[in-house]
């Protein structure tokens, strides 16, 4: 393993993420806020050092898997690191923990926050907050691979290290074009929502940051209130649709552009995660009815909006679910852990590794009986290679294992059972908003810092599904 390669890939995505520091440059001049010499300097200093250090060291001409699965966990480290200057030099967030807790919760699409006045926040700072989370949500490394040339080789690694999912989609048989392909997509549907909102009489600012946040599943409002602060249905049905979307395989969103969309029913993942919702939504509503809530358009909505906004793990909020019944708070619970679909921007498990997890129990079930059957797990018309199956019950078993050290750290920092659970589901899951303390209209000011450095740890963990870094920490990985 070179340093070296590692080192000019890092100063390459580096120098890729510099350049979006034009897009909250752009309102800072437009609003007049005074902070537009933070994001020139930001600019400048790391346009020079990326530079600097790629004109020093000798472009690789390949990266290892070793490299590869370090460079990516670097990158995001490092993409916080430098992502949280703004907040620091703006002097809203002048403590480095937070405003590291911050950023890594905008580019791992957490959405979990420490500001207690968001709306204090000059909308410059407010972009550049979700342009973290739109950055994250489709990944920096796959632009950077759609964008770079010089990472074609080595390319796939990279990206396979990053995007989420135990089944990475080639829609291309090059990973190039088919990071372009997925970036091409989500640029589409961006400008699609952006449009809708502004129709539905948002400005162009709010409409930009809820975009942002819905198609990366993060959940960075401009507002206090969330969503709730914009009370139209036609806004609030227009999130929804893109959530799901969201949350949903882009590579099914490409073959229905193409105008196959029996593909959406005829995958597995689809139809379970589709499912799920179905499930969810009316379990909820049977438990608000039994509880006395009166059945109207609002009602379904509410429940049809944060239903979709925790499963897909966008976090967005119209409503204070903790005040609905306990049961449907156990619900949004799972919902966390199940998340979206694989190759989607929604965290969690994957929907595809929970329906493997069921139909691996029901194989089991039937050796019970059939003590030397063969019962091959499919998922549609394809059999699910028995490494694959291993790899997805390890991967669910130290995902479950993390979220009991996760609650066990965060107990151990003083924090009652229902908010280090609460609070370790939805970083881990990504889900942003969880329970008790730091329930949807609560924040995570009030953890310790320790305890901010950790859950920071198990978003990026989250958002890198766990073996990209747990990885680097293994002996044979630095042999």
């Amino acid at each position: 393993m070179k340093l070296s390669n590692i080192i000019y890939t890092l100063s390459s995505l580096w120098l890729l993420l510099s350049v979006f520091f034009i897009l909250p440059l752009g309102f800072s001049f437009y609003y007049r806020d005074g902070f537009h010499l933070i994001y020139i300097a930001q600019m400048i200093g790391m346009g020079l050092l990326s530079l600097t250090l790629r004109f020093l060291i000798k472009r690789p001409r390949e990266l290892s898997i070793r490299e590869a699965f370090l460079t990516v966990t670097l990158s995001w480290m490092t993409f916080s690191l430098f992502g949280s200057v703004p907040f620091m030099a703006s002097g809203h967030i002048p403590n480095l923990t937070d405003a590291y807790f911050e950023t890594m919760s905008g580019f791992t699409t957490t959405g979990a926050s420490i500001l207690t006045d968001i709306e204090a926040l000059p909308k410059s700072l407010l972009l550049w907050r979700s342009t973290t989370h739109w950055l994250g949500g489709m990944g920096v490394i796959a632009l950077a691979v759609a964008v770079l040339p010089f990472l074609g080789v080595g390319g796939f690694q990279l990206f396979k290290a990053e995007t989420p999912g135990p089944i990475k989609d080639k829609i291309s048989p090059r990973i190039s074009e088919t990071a372009k392909i997925l970036w091409g997509i989500y640029l589409l549907f961006t400008v699609v929502e952006v449009l809708l909102l502004m129709l539905g009489g948002l400005t162009f600012f709010d409409s930009v940051c809820i975009t942002f946040g819905t198609l990366a599943t993060g959940g960075f409002a401009p507002t206090n209130a969330s969503i709730a602060a914009f009370p139209s249905p036609f806004i609030h049905y227009v999130i929804i649709v893109f959530m799901f979307i969201a949350g949903s395989n882009f590579s099914l969103h490409y073959w229905a552009l193409k105008g196959r969309l029996q593909f959406y029913f005829t995958n597995p993942e689809f139809r379970f995660f589709l499912l799920i919702n179905v499930l969810a939504v009316g379990l909820i509503m049977a438990s608000r009815l039994a509880r006395g809530d009166t059945f109207s358009e609002e009602f379904i909505r509410s429940t049809l909006f944060q239903t979709v906004s925790i499963v897909t793990t966008t976090g967005f909020i119209t409503h204070d679910y903790e005040q609905w019944p306990f049961v449907t708070q156990i619900i949004l619970l799972a919902l966390m852990f199940i998340g979206g679909c694989t190759s989607s921007t929604g965290g969690g498990m994957k929907n595809v590794r929970i329906l493997v997890a069921f139909k691996f129990l029901g194989s089991e079930l039937k050796k019970l009986f059939h003590p030397h059957g063969i019962f091959p797990i499919r998922m549609g018309d394809r059999t699910v290679p028995e490494g694959l199956v291993l790899n997805i019950i390890g991967f669910l078993a130290l995902y479950i294992l993390l979220f009991f050290l996760g609650v066990m750290a965060m107990s151990g920092l003083g924090l009652d059972i229902d908010t280090s659970v609460g609070a370790v589901a939805a970083t881990l899951g990504n889900v942003g908003p969880g329970i008790g303390a730091v329930g949807p209209v609560e924040n995570y000011s009030q953890i310790p810092a320790l305890g901010k450095w950790i859950l920071s740890f198990l978003m990026m963990v989250g958002r890198l599904e766990i073996f990209t870094v747990l990885v680097i920490f293994t002996r044979p990985f630095w042999r």
